[in-house]
């Protein structure tokens, strides 16, 4: 047994790019993306994306350089996630609520080399790159537009060309460029976390490949699914499922800008079978009009995993208990999904579990393959969270006796009242059940005497007939909570 290693035909590194080469075959004449009026097949992306491949080497893109895309949920950021590692470059996927000088940080940071940008964040980006330091290099820029439309760029000198004329005049015969090692960085994504800058959050092909398939078990994703893009593709990169669409053969129904009304008349109109999305946009949805329940299974992650790791995995026992017990049970975030090595909640200070009380508070620590390779340029931030074996996720939380994990707040958004350390999730989680709320934030107020007080910011859902006092919502959560948790302020 010893003498029996990794060898090239049994170490070939994994890369999720890999799925779109497969879906070609398989899935060839099934729909890839449906956007408005416009139909792909996947043999029809696979082509694009290893043309547009083929152009982006041809403007000097190297293995390794970093190139940036600044667009909402359109094919053109779907095809991306394959065309720009397919040439061997990082896939730089930028926030589109972030302003022109967040944006020119964060690319001048990456050594972004090529940026592609959709029509309508041109002249943010413009000025984004108007921002850069003197005398520093600026990357080339591609326009996207948008349902053939033609528009004339705001400085031609800082464009490149267009989108579609880079597909049409790429190689349908290019080799695209696999990893050297499964290793190499794929992806680059910023997060700006709560106490500093954006940094820079690198994972490799291994990584997101066991994500993207992990996600498909873990939510039951059958082959050729329909998926609605909800979630921002900017965001984690969808979560990984850009690349678990293509291993499944799915269809991607991409929708420019969110909006509860589409989202239901597209569920409707293509019979989507999943999707993903934040608690805000599922708020959205529930409050729409007309609309009617949906499965809503959740989990946890983080952008340093690429996806959601933990899951509240539902047993079928527990669909007998009363409605406020599996409520209860459904607000934990669950166990360790099955591509996941390791969850747990420790002491920061000693390193040893905390008690599986479901009441002990500790830092929520993570350890596997699907863990980021680290911050970018960032030694002091991957020290602090890579140590002792674990990730630090900086993130408070619980693990019950039954083993699932429940968080309570950020390790930087704990309240401390008295002496006592406060969850404001956990205060957050009562005001969403008083019948007039429709969202709720909970943060810490300075006290002279108490050093700090919860204090609660509320919208109310539309329609209310009889608007809440400060009173009333005082009295509604001293009801639910032990006196040092209720909110002194609303």
């Amino acid at each position: 047994m010893e003498q029996l290693k990794s060898s090239p035909p049994n170490s070939s590194p994994l890369t999720p790019v890999g799925f779109l080469e497969r879906a070609a075959t398989v899935y060839a004449d099934c729909p890839s993306i449906i956007y408005n009026s416009t139909t792909y097949t996947w043999a029809e992306t696979y082509l694009r994306c290893l043309k547009m491949a083929s152009s982006i080497s041809s403007l000097g893109i190297r293995r390794g350089d970093v190139v940036s895309v600044v667009a909402p949920n359109i094919p053109a950021m779907y095809e991306l996630h394959f065309a720009i590692p397919m040439a061997g470059a990082v896939l730089h996927t930028v926030n589109l609520r972030l302003d022109s000088r967040t944006i020119s940080v964060v690319l001048h940071h990456a050594q972004s080399k090529l940026v592609f940008v959709d029509y309508q964040s041109e002249s943010v980006v413009l000025e984004a790159l108007s921002l850069f330091p003197a005398n520093s290099e600026r990357p080339l820029i591609v326009l996207i537009e948008d349902d053939g439309e033609s528009r004339i760029p705001s400085s031609k000198s800082d464009m490149y060309g267009n989108y579609e004329e880079l597909i049409l005049n790429g190689d349908p015969n290019f080799h695209w460029v696999r990893p050297e090692s499964e290793f190499d960085p794929l992806t680059l994504n910023y997060t700006s976390g709560t106490t500093s800058s954006p940094k820079g959050v690198v994972h490799s092909h291994r990584g997101t490949f066991i994500m993207a398939l992990d996600s498909l078990i873990e939510w039951s994703v059958p082959k050729e699914p329909v998926y609605l893009w909800t979630l921002p593709m900017f965001h984690s990169n969808g979560w990984s499922y850009t690349w678990g669409m293509a291993a499944s053969g799915g269809t991607n129904v991409c929708l420019r800008k969110f909006d509860a009304a589409a989202v239901y008349a597209a569920i409707r109109k293509y019979k989507v079978t999943h999707m993903c999305g934040a608690p805000v946009v599922l708020n959205m949805l529930t409050n729409v009009p007309g609309g009617k329940p949906l499965e809503r299974p959740h989990g946890y992650g983080l952008t340093e995993t690429g996806g959601v790791v933990v899951s509240c995995t539902w047993k079928k026992k527990w669909n007998k208990l009363p409605a406020e017990e599996k409520a209860r049970i459904k607000a934990r975030q669950g166990v360790r999904t099955p591509g996941m090595t390791e969850v747990d909640v420790i002491y920061p200070e000693s390193g040893k579990s905390v008690k599986r009380d479901g009441k002990t508070l500790g830092e929520i620590v993570l350890r596997g393959s699907c863990i980021m390779l680290g911050y970018l340029k960032d030694p002091e931030a991957n020290a602090k969270a890579m140590k002792n074996g674990w990730f630090y996720t900086g993130d408070v939380g619980v693990m019950h006796p039954d083993g699932y994990l429940e968080i309570k707040d950020r390790s930087k958004d704990v309240i401390i009242s008295g002496g006592e350390n406060l969850s404001s999730v956990e205060v957050e989680s009562v005001l969403y059940t008083h019948p007039a709320v429709n969202e709720a934030a909970v943060v810490a107020r300075p006290d002279e005497f108490w050093g700090e007080t919860p204090c609660a910011f509320l919208s109310l859902k539309e329609g209310v007939k009889e608007k809440p006092t400060e009173k009333e919502v005082v009295a509604f959560c001293r009801s639910k909570l032990p006196h040092y948790m209720v909110p002194k302020t609303v």
